[in-house]
């Protein structure tokens, strides 16, 4: 744990700098997933928006952060786990109202199930990319079945901390009305929401 903690600062430090200043050298490809490692999700580079329509005209959106995770790939480099913890109470909208809103008992009652999590005991390799992930997405004290399709994938070795780093952008739409989420359903809310994943994890290994 105090090494998952240490590795976390030390990737917040790193954007903190990134931010003020270009590395000295540029990020290089760095492979796939190595086989039989773990990799800690960096939450801030780690986000999960979502997208639902609004009364058939504009598309209603937030997102969530995560607040920790990890990623441990199979021995065989075909397959892995994931386990990564979003915090409900992070919801961003844009709008403080409508914030508010999301996290009273008409949608997400965040006083009562603060967080969500995504668990996932499959990885889909074609070659050394990530082309989905097939897991399950408990929210509300409901827990349902994910399938998340990836986008993008690709593995760097930062400039900034010297490991290597994987990610993707990942996709699904599921209906919320399954996690008991139900509000407006009867009067321009959509049921189908689709869900947009950005994930960057570091090789702890």
């Amino acid at each position: 744990m105090k090494k998952l903690l240490t590795l976390a600062a030390l990737t917040t430090a790193a954007a903190l700098a990134g931010a003020q200043q270009a590395p000295e050298a540029a990020a290089k490809p760095a492979g796939g997933p190595v086989k039989g490692a773990t990799y800690v999700v960096d939450p801030t580079h780690t986000f999960v928006n979502y997208e639902m329509g609004h009364y058939g005209t504009t598309t209603n959106r937030g997102r969530f952060s995560t607040k920790d995770g990890s990623i441990k790939i199979d021995p065989s480099g075909s397959t892995g786990k994931v386990d990564i913890t979003m915090d409900i109470s992070s919801i961003n909208t844009g709008v403080d109202l409508l914030n508010r809103h999301l996290m009273s008992k008409d949608f997400f009652n965040v006083a009562e199930f603060p967080i969500a999590r995504f668990v996932a005991g499959q990885i889909d390799f074609s070659g050394d990319k990530v082309t989905q992930v097939n897991g399950t997405l408990t929210l509300m004290g409901q827990t349902r079945p994910v399938l998340l399709k990836a986008n993008r994938f690709n593995c760097y070795l930062s400039p900034l901390i010297n490991r290597q780093i994987c990610g993707g952008d990942f996709e699904t739409t599921v209906e919320r009305s399954q996690w008991g989420i139900s509000w407006g359903l009867a009067f321009g809310f959509e049921d189908k929401v689709r869900l947009l994943v950005q994930v960057e994890a570091v090789n702890i290994q």
